[in-house]
Formats: structure tokens, C-alpha cells, sequence
């Protein structure tokens, strides 16, 4: 049974996101991986495996280790959750909020393209965009109305005062 406050669970106090958004991106990465598989793009072959290792791992690592962690600790420590099913109670102010209104969403597109590097795999590159694209249709706008709706003249003083990405 889906914790309390949940859509699941029949409150109206949540954003409705309908599909967890990591799972987006680990589906852009998967279905890259089965693309550079199916039908191979070459693209940088002469690089060395050390480089691609070093500057996709350092990407991913940035995404996830830093700006994701940095995130979550903000949202925590604001008595917050990360997860989009659960209720706000506040709009959060610190750490890379910011910055960013979405720095959960921003470290899954750069995984997506630090992955891209580290596997040197173009596909999931080329399929970054369509990534950024769903997190924007399927997680984004239905947070943002929600907290529109919460909040009203809060929120909308803080869209106006940070941008969704950077």
C-alpha cells in the first residue's frame, strides 16, 4: 500500500507525476545502450578509453555525488521529500534551489550525458534532449502547476526569481 498522502492513495496534495523521473532517464541510457548495440555509431573511437573514463565519470560522479546529494540534504534538512508523490510544505530556498528550481532533474540529464561519455555511446547522447523533454512534460509542468496551485504568489515570486534549469 502506497504511503499516506500519496496520488495513489487518493490526496489531491501532490504533484501528479505519473512515472518516477529517474526511471526516464535510465531509460534513456538503456535504450542508448541497446540502439549502440542494435546499430552502432562510431564517433570517437581514437579517444582514449582513459579520458572517456575520466570526463564521463567525472560528469556523472558531479551529477549524481554533488548536485543530486546536495539536493536531497537541502530538502531533507527543510523537513522536505525528494519524492514528487509526496506533499510540499514549503518552497525550498537553499542549497541549489538557488540556482535551479529542478537540480533533482538537471543531475538526471547530466548522468545522461556523462554516461553518454563514459560508454562512448552516442546514442545516448542523441537521445539526451528527448530525456530533458520528458522530465519536462512528465515531472516538471505537473510539479510546477501543483506548486502554483499551493503556493500561488510564493511560487511564482520564486519562479521568477530562479530558473528552471540554470
Amino acid at each position: 500500500m502506497p504511503p499516506e498522502g500519496t496520488p495513489l492513495h487518493g490526496s489531491k496534495d501532490a504533484a501528479a507525476v505519473k512515472i518516477f523521473p529517474p526511471l526516464i532517464a535510465l531509460g534513456a541510457i538503456l535504450l542508448g545502450v541497446l540502439l549502440q548495440f542494435l546499430l552502432p555509431i562510431h564517433l570517437g573511437a581514437d579517444l582514449p578509453p582513459r579520458v572517456r573514463y575520466w570526463v564521463g565519470g567525472v560528469i556523472v560522479g558531479v551529477a549524481v555525488g554533488g548536485l543530486g546529494m546536495w539536493a536531497i540534504v537541502s530538502l531533507r534538512t527543510s523537513g522536505e521529500s525528494e519524492l514528487p508523490s509526496r506533499p510540499t510544505g514549503r518552497i525550498v530556498e537553499r542549497g541549489p534551489y538557488r540556482f535551479t528550481r529542478n537540480p533533482l532533474y538537471l543531475q538526471l540529464v547530466l548522468a545522461c550525458i556523462g554516461m553518454g561519455v563514459l560508454l562512448l555511446n552516442p546514442w545516448v547522447l542523441l537521445l539526451t534532449p528527448v530525456c530533458t523533454w520528458l522530465l519536462h512534460r512528465l515531472a516538471i509542468v505537473p510539479e510546477e502547476e501543483y506548486l502554483e496551485r499551493k503556493f500561488g504568489d510564493e511560487y511564482l515570486a520564486y519562479k521568477s526569481r530562479v530558473r528552471r534549469w540554470l
